[in-house]
């Protein structure tokens, strides 16, 4: 009677109670088989665990997950705020020397920023150079005294359409090479204007990439109709 009151209080206790409440001496048979049944029950529960949690991390992905947007999608197209009839109509300049193609902002008789797209088939690069195709630094400082120029010939600063010329360059620094493919976005801002004179004095950078390639300071002179 005593051994199987002992057998059902073992027996019938969680394993880990068992040992606990225990005030006697427990044969050494029956606790290495409490203590297998009680290994065997956690590595079974910690199993599952692990089971569950792999099933849950390789589940499918839902319907709603953002798919990436193609790259021909990804960048937006500069805007217009004037088109190269229009650019024509205030400047003066034609092929080959036209170096601006688009106005994407103006801020009339203070600013303004234009883009001039850089291709291998420019009339410069067969000579500069064949073997690596590079804007020259002379033609990029054109490029921006015509933003420049439209920024000076509007009607809004009392600029003339007809005559427009250098008077000076200072600080002017080439940071970067600018090569076929490339996109020039040139910023003109209008410092100081001199009406009587006829004189303006402008700050100017361009970017490519939205890393300066040039910079400087610009002395320009208009004339009249």
């Amino acid at each position: 009677m005593a051994s199987m009151a002992i057998s059902q209080s073992v027996f019938s206790t969680p394993t880990s109670q068992r040992f606990e409440n225990a005030s006697f001496p427990l044969p050494s048979s029956m606790l290495k088989q409490s203590l297998v049944t009680f290994r065997s029950h956690s590595l079974s529960t910690h199993c599952k665990k692990i089971r569950n949690s792999v099933i849950t991390n390789c589940a499918a992905p839902d319907n709603d997950s953002k798919i990436e947007t193609p790259i021909e999608l990804r960048y937006p197209a500069f805007p217009t705020v004037m088109d190269i009839n229009q650019i024509r109509e205030v400047l003066p300049h034609r092929f080959p020397f036209l170096l601006v193609d688009r106005v994407i902002e103006y801020n009339p008789g203070v600013s303004a920023v234009a883009i001039k797209n850089v291709t291998i088939n420019d009339n410069f690069f067969p000579g500069h150079f064949p073997e690596r195709p590079i804007m020259p630094g002379v033609l990029m400082v054109e490029a921006m005294a015509q933003v420049g120029g439209l920024v000076m010939l509007q009607p809004e600063v009392g600029g003339s359409k007809q005559n427009f010329f250098f008077a000076g360059i200072d600080k002017v620094r080439f940071r970067k090479p600018v090569i076929a493919g490339d996109t020039l976005v040139m910023r003109m801002t209008l410092i100081k204007l001199q009406k009587r004179f006829g004189i303006a004095k402008m700050e100017g950078k361009a970017y490519v990439g939205g890393d300066v390639v040039c910079e400087g300071e610009f002395l320009m002179a208009t004339g009249s109709e």
